[in-house]
């Protein structure tokens, strides 16, 4: 027991020595730790000097940095389209930016004399061409060419009608109106203007297509029907073209020449009546 009692004295007292000794300062005579620089109302403390150990180089100054002197300047490239300005006179400073062409020309006064306006050539230069695009040529054909198609029993037949000509097919009555084609040197362009009429069960006629149809796309104006299709496939026998000719003018007639006319006859002076003769 006297040991336990004297082990807890021994720390009691080493716990109770430490905050006295942080508040005296050290036991080796070591000045206490210097208050903080924001205390208020208080001057901040002088600092030790750098402590010098010996061997050591003395801490070397350099000298400041001259201040820059001498600077060129030198001015920017004027933009594309602007004239340099020129340079200013000794003791103006800076010279001036240019001014723009607009600026320009509104600062600038106009002359006391302005010169007269130079007349435009509009008249077409040797360069200047003039394109004009040929309309393009039809063939007029005397037959057309069909293909017609029975959906039911999947037959497929060609047949042909003449100008103005009515074709039965089926149910379906064909008359071509026109049809046209194209020169060999030109693209290939195959049309013609056909009238499709439906012959129904009570004997009427109903017109179902009337219009253009083209070879080249054989749906683009395709016949509706739910059993019958017909189709443009080509056209034959072309028509002699007509060549215009010329018109002859008939020559005038030749001038006869113009013969004198005979001198006109002056009549005679009236003779004076005849008085006569007084008696003596």
């Amino acid at each position: 027991m006297v040991r336990i009692a004297a082990l807890l004295l021994v720390i009691g007292g080493t716990l109770a020595a430490g905050p006295v000794a942080a508040q005296l300062g050290n036991i080796f005579g070591e000045p206490p730790p210097r208050p903080p620089a924001d205390i208020p109302n208080g001057p901040f403390p002088p600092q030790p000097p750098p402590v010098q150990y010996p061997g050591q180089a003395p801490p070397q100054s350099f000298p400041a940095a001259p201040p820059p002197s001498g600077i060129e300047a030198q001015p920017l490239p004027p933009p594309p389209g602007a004239s340099v300005a020129p340079p200013a006179a000794p003791g103006q400073g800076y010279p001036q930016r240019p001014l723009p062409p607009a600026e320009r020309a509104r600062a600038t006064p106009p002359p006391a004399n302005p010169p007269p306006p130079q007349p435009v050539d509009t008249s077409p230069q040797p360069d200047d061409t003039v394109v004009t695009e040929t309309p393009t040529q039809k063939i007029e054909n005397g037959r057309a060419v069909f293909s017609g198609l029975d959906k039911i029993t999947g037959r497929t037949i060609s047949f042909d009608a003449a100008i103005g000509e009515t074709v039965q097919f089926g149910a379906l009555q064909v008359t071509a109106r026109a049809c046209y084609t194209r020169p060999p040197t030109e693209a290939t362009n195959t049309d013609a203007f056909v009238e499709v009429d439906e012959v129904t069960l009570q004997g009427e006629i109903k017109r179902i297509f009337t219009g253009w149809m083209f070879a080249s796309s054989p749906g683009l104006r395709a016949v509706e029907h739910p059993i019958y299709d017909v189709w443009l496939t080509d056209c034959a026998s072309p028509l002699p073209t007509k060549v215009a000719e010329p018109v002859v003018q008939p020559a005038p007639a030749p001038m006869r020449p113009r013969q004198p006319s005979p001198p006109r006859q002056q009549a005679a002076p009236p003779s004076a009546p005849a008085v006569p003769p007084q008696p003596r």
